[in-house]
């Protein structure tokens, strides 16, 4: 898995900074875009039809440390969290009738991955700069995320096809 998010945040990283000079930030990997510095891969969230389901495989099949199911009625999503070592899986399942969760399972009828999360240190910077290179927030703010932490998302068309979201950390 070191391998792959390593590999995932290199290409990320190519995105968003388009040539920017990086450095350290917290992990080995971490790499910095100037007043804002990119981190680790926080968690993959995976969108499920049926979250205890879900739950229920990563806990009793695969031994993993499964959160309890949390309504996050600000985002139209209850949420479960697979803890693996230093990042997590995000189990996603509608709540409302205006999910957006909803949307992706009504064309992803089994589920799946809906998007990566990458912790920054400076949200309000990162968003500015993001902007600047070109690139679209899903929203003109941050919001307040399933850890209590500011969160906005990039849209997928700028992102290689992937919905990233960033987490201040």
């Amino acid at each position: 898995m070191a391998h792959l998010s390593s590999r995932t945040l290199q290409q990320f990283s190519k995105i968003v900074t388009r040539g920017s000079a990086f450095k350290a930030f917290h992990t080995h990997q971490n790499l910095s875009a100037g007043k804002w510095n990119i981190g680790k891969i926080n968690h993959v969230a995976i969108a499920t039809p049926d979250i205890e389901k879900a739950a229920s495989m990563f806990r009793d099949v695969l031994g993993a440390k499964v959160s309890e199911k949390h309504p996050q009625p600000d985002h139209g999503v209850y949420t479960v969290f697979v803890e693996l070592g230093e990042t997590k899986i995000e189990l996603l399942n509608p709540l409302g009738n205006k999910s957006p969760i909803q949307n992706f399972l009504d064309k992803n009828k089994s589920g799946g991955m809906h998007h990566i999360c990458i912790e920054v240190d400076n949200i309000n910077e990162a968003m500015k700069d993001l902007k600047s290179k070109g690139i679209r927030l899903l929203s003109e703010e941050a919001k307040i995320g399933a850890h209590g932490k500011p969160v906005v998302f990039l849209h997928p068309k700028d992102c290689n096809g992937v919905l990233v979201e960033l987490e201040q950390v």
